[in-house]
């Protein structure tokens, strides 16, 4: 069983979702739901899709991670941000 990172990003009228290992390979939909189902199928249809010509399909290699900015630190990395680009 091949796994790959699905990234969901939530837009102005609903959801895209792509898989970062799998260029191209992009859904989107009005729910969250309904847009990683749509992936899931767009996952598979672009790996037979592969397959039927003679491509091997990659492992997934990308990974994700929260980074967790407390509030204070968040207000002053903005003001020093713009120092250094204005300043």
């Amino acid at each position: 069983m091949r796994r790959y990172l699905v990234v969901v990003e939530k837009s102005g009228n609903g959801f895209g979702a792509y898989a970062p290992d799998l260029p191209g390979c992009v859904a989107v939909g009005a729910t969250r739901e309904e847009t990683e189902e749509k992936m899931y199928e767009a996952i598979t249809f672009h790996l037979e899709g592969m397959k039927e010509d003679g491509m091997i399909p990659p492992e997934g290699e990308s990974f994700a991670e929260y980074v967790a900015i407390p509030e204070s630190t968040r207000k002053t990395a903005g003001v020093a941000e713009k120092k250094k680009k204005y300043g």
